[in-house]
């Protein structure tokens, strides 16, 4: 395949972001946009998802939608707006820290709604259709928190173990159907995720800012954060033909903390 018919890969294909307001959401709609698909954007902040239309508009056709993906109603509304979609970006999520023995029931719910169950309502509502038509890509962008623990976000990690629970169920439920369900995990990825990460780590420490990125990146053999492009290409290729035969899968796109 030519370079040409590779960037125009997923020509005709219908793709939503989650979280697509910013970060990783916002980088793999530009690679899915420059790939050929047509692309929705959905968020909870209108002002940031008009941005990035604003932004990437030149590249191919795209929509945005607010949606809250905690809420069952409104993920329903959302995608009742979007016609047949053939690749789903399950990506808006949240990250709170707090010792375990501080983390309340409120930090606990919330962390289950935005990131697992906001998974398993946007999976729900795409699912159908990909079924009927025989064909979808979808692909949950979990994190490392999946695949292994860290300190003082136990209701963090507990939501995105389950993520990679259920991309692993599904996957088998579906590896007949033309359905291929994989999660991406990234390590500590330069977003709004990290640096609100950083900020915690300095308030409630007396190290610096760059002291306390150099702690985060000890975890790293790489001694480098991601980017949201190096997560953005992992979830292209999954979505591309010839990745077929990936489904269930949780690739770690870490510097390889996770082996």
């Amino acid at each position: 395949m030519n370079s040409t018919m590779l960037n125009r890969a997923l020509e005709g294909r219908h793709a939503v972001v989650t979280g697509g307001g910013s970060g990783i959401g916002a980088a793999v709609a530009e690679m899915l946009l420059k790939a050929g698909a047509r692309v929705t954007l959905m968020g909870r902040n209108a002002a940031r998802l008009d941005s990035q239309r604003n932004r990437l508009a030149a590249l191919g056709e795209m929509a945005c939608i607010g949606v809250d993906v905690s809420s069952e109603s409104s993920v329903e509304r959302a995608f009742a707006q979007t016609g047949a979609i053939d690749i789903l970006i399950n990506n808006a999520g949240q990250a709170q820290a707090a010792p375990f023995t501080q983390t309340d029931m409120a930090l606990w719910q919330r962390m289950l709604d935005v990131n697992l169950t906001g998974v398993f309502l946007g999976t729900r509502a795409v699912l159908p259709g990909m079924l009927e038509r025989g064909y979808g890509r979808i692909v949950n962008v979990a994190s490392t928190a999946g695949q292994i623990g860290y300190a003082y976000v136990a209701a963090y990690c507990a939501a995105k173990h389950g993520v990679v629970g259920l991309t692993r169920s599904l996957a088998l439920e579906v590896a007949t159907k033309g359905v291929t369900v994989n999660a991406v995990c990234p390590g500590y990825t330069e977003t709004e995720l990290l640096q609100a990460s950083l900020e915690q780590i300095t308030s409630k420490t007396s190290r610096t800012e760059e002291q306390a990125r150099e702690t985060l990146l000890r975890s790293n053999p790489q001694r480098r954060f991601v980017s949201p492009q190096q997560v953005a290409n992992a979830v292209l290729w999954l979505c591309q033909p010839g990745s077929e035969a990936m489904t269930g899968q949780s690739v770690s796109v870490s510097g390889g903390e996770v082996m």
